[in-house]
């Protein structure tokens, strides 16, 4: 199992440089304490939510104060950039970094791509031309194409990667209909929705299956599993959990980006979370219609929720959802040592090989981030390490 970090670079006020500080202050320590990858996303407009429009930059600063600890986009908003000058900021950092970046890919959402002047409709067409076009870039001492978005005369492209023979590439993906996809481009899965490992299980059996056949974009097929959850470790086990949960609930709260504009967002994350628990269902029940689904895991029941009750009913449910269930069924990965590795454990059944924590974010201070990585790295990874295994860092 693999461990990682994920970064929004939320502010909970304006201080940018604050955050910034913070941010690489923790990715240095998470190096130290043995996590195997960072992570940054690339947002746009999310005025106070997030502030990493540019995660190369960062990531550069970070492989000059680290050793070992990979570097990872998550994601390059490809229709947002011509592919020659993403291939060019993927290998350069791939060099100064010698070799330990990981190239993530995406498209964004509507909100984001109208303020590029990127029209949402063709969106995944314009993912799919430069995911073709970027690894042909790496792989050819001559490269030209004839594109529907990009069009490129013959040119040499310079530096190459420093991995050959390219970074492993992901795609970020929420739905089964992206396992799919990227099973049969040959590149790993960043599932970043959040879900209960229950959901996810088979989903991920199938993309092991349909990623036999795949027809790779690239030189190398990447077949990595990479699930997204919140963590957190600290001393006191309730307390970390309630912060992790409320983290989550914030993160998702009315009218915050990741679900605004979507319909049936409560119900559908309560689908993620695996269904209504028991004890909600009993006292919603005088509201709701509940039809108990077979398949319930970790001792809750999979129910459907009768949507005669509306949106606002499914919000309810939502904000009523523990942070005991939660961790229970390893939605946020929380609490003790002893609980975080209980919650791993759920996820490590799944045949997830990397699990990534959003720890940083506006409900969670630096210090306490800062203790939850400590006490990771000498409490939790060492429990998911072949005996005798250490972390080594990268030949330079």
């Amino acid at each position: 199992m693999e461990f990682s970090l994920a970064y929004e670079m939320q502010r909970p006020t304006l201080d940018d440089h604050a955050v910034i500080e913070e941010t690489l202050e923790q990715c240095i320590l998470a190096d130290e304490m043995g996590f195997d990858s960072v992570w940054f996303v690339e947002h746009h407009f999310l005025t106070t939510f997030s502030m990493s429009p540019c995660p190369e930059i960062i990531l550069t600063a970070i492989a000059a104060q680290t050793k070992r600890i990979r570097l990872g986009f998550g994601v390059v908003i490809l229709p947002y950039h011509h592919p020659v000058r993403v291939a060019e900021r993927i290998a350069m950092l791939d060099h100064i970094s010698h070799g330990r970046v990981d190239f993530g890919t995406g498209r964004s959402a509507p909100f984001e791509q109208t303020g590029m002047g990127i029209d949402p409709r063709l969106s995944r067409e314009m993912w799919e031309e430069s995911l073709t076009m970027i690894p042909k870039i790496w792989e050819s001492e001559t490269f030209e194409y004839e594109g529907t978005f990009w069009k490129v005369p013959p040119r040499e492209v310079l530096p190459k990667p420093y991995q050959k023979p390219h970074p492993p590439i992901w795609v970020a993906a929420l739905q089964p209909a992206t396992y799919q996809l990227a099973a049969e481009k040959g590149i790993g899965v960043m599932a970043l929705g959040v879900n209960a490992p229950s959901v996810l299980e088979p989903s991920i059996k199938a993309y092991r299956e349909a990623i036999k056949n795949a027809n790779p974009v690239g030189g190398a097929i990447n077949n990595k599993w990479l699930s997204s959850c919140f963590g957190l470790c600290g001393e006191d086990d309730m307390a970390t959990k309630e912060l992790a949960a409320q983290s989550l609930k914030t993160f998702f709260g009315p009218g915050r980006p990741y679900v605004q504009d979507q319909k049936d967002v409560y119900a559908n994350l309560l689908d993620q979370w695996g269904g209504i628990p028991d004890h909600l269902a009993q006292n919603f029940s005088r509201y709701i219609a509940v039809e108990a689904q077979p398949g319930g895991t970790n001792g809750g029941s999979s129910n459907a929720l009768d949507l005669s009750g509306g949106s606002a009913l499914a919000q309810k449910i939502w904000e009523e959802f523990d942070a005991e269930t939660m961790a229970n069924r390893a939605i946020i990965v929380a609490g003790d040592p002893a609980s975080c590795i209980e919650a791993i454990k759920v996820h490590e059944a799944t045949g997830v090989d990397q699990i990534q924590f959003l720890m940083a974010t506006e409900t969670v201070g630096h210090k306490e981030v800062m203790k939850s990585i400590e006490m990771f790295g000498k409490h939790v990874i060492p429990a998911f390490r072949k005996e005798g295994q250490s972390v080594t860092p990268v030949d330079v």
